[in-house]
């Protein structure tokens, strides 16, 4: 199991996949302010991802290949977009920003987030030898502007939020392929047998009763059965055949899946 840390979940959460309050992004947010965030004068930065090689040496002599990634004020921005739709302020992260620019107001690709080394000029918060200007952290400062006067991120699709609001989906139905066939179906649970050419689904329960035929319906990206199997019971089983209906050939095997009550 890989131990790196980066802030690409926060995205879930500015485009609507998932909820600011939702545990899992909660546990996250604290693992990554605790091992990515430092504090400068300048206020909080984030960094890329633990083990960051793309930066200034611990001497401050500039990158050559190796080196320690420092702080980006870009992933401030994105950490005050998170704030924002978890109901804080994102005006500290805008100071923040602003704080970290160089000469002329440009923001700089990372900022020294270590002891300040005066003779390189070198302090905390400010630019290092990175690249100034990064337009893309202007474009997340504009952005994480706009949306603190909103109320809301201004770069979340409206239809994205619109089907989702955060919540995880509840899947109510199983996916059978040929490439992908599952054993085991949760009591409640729709199956859907999908194939890629029109078909019959020749099918019956606990052990061949009530047997019917089925013909697939096409669905645009496949052939597709709804087998209305929901008020099976655990302990309950679903049997089935294939006939393709071009040549009226049978696939050549029976299919077997088992009614259960637990996690699928």
């Amino acid at each position: 199991m890989s131990e790196q840390v980066a802030n690409d979940f926060l995205q879930l959460v500015r485009y609507g996949l998932r909820s600011a309050d939702d545990p899992h992004i909660v546990a996250s947010v604290k693992v990554m302010d605790g091992v990515l965030k430092t504090d400068t004068p300048s206020g909080p930065v984030w960094h890329r991802y633990n083990g960051d090689g793309y930066g200034e040496h611990a001497d401050g002599s500039p990158f050559d290949g190796t080196g320690i990634g420092r702080g980006w004020p870009l992933l401030v921005g994105e950490r005050g977009h998170y704030a924002l739709a978890a109901g804080e302020d994102a005006l500290p992260y805008i100071n923040a920003m602003v704080a970290m620019t160089g000469k002329g107001g440009l923001l700089p690709e990372q900022v020294w987030d270590a002891a300040p080394i005066p003779e390189k000029g070198l302090f905390p918060g400010h630019p290092s030898g990175s690249a100034m200007p990064l337009v893309w952290a202007h474009g997340e400062f504009v952005k994480l502007c706009h949306s603190a006067v909103r109320g809301t991120p201004i770069d979340r699709p409206a239809n994205t939020w619109k089907r989702y609001q955060g919540k995880v989906p509840k899947i109510d139905y199983r996916l059978w392929r040929l490439r992908q066939r599952p054993r085991q179906l949760l009591a409640g649970q729709e199956l859907r047998v999908l194939l890629q050419a029109p078909f019959t689904l020749h099918w019956g329960i606990n052990g061949w009763q009530s047997v019917q035929d089925t013909d697939s319906e096409d669905w645009g990206l496949g052939h597709v059965v709804l087998l209305p199997v929901r008020k099976l019971s655990a302990g309950d089983s679903v049997q089935f055949a294939i006939r393709w209906r071009a040549s009226g050939d049978w696939q050549g095997e029976d299919f077997h899946i088992d009614i259960i009550g637990g996690d699928a």
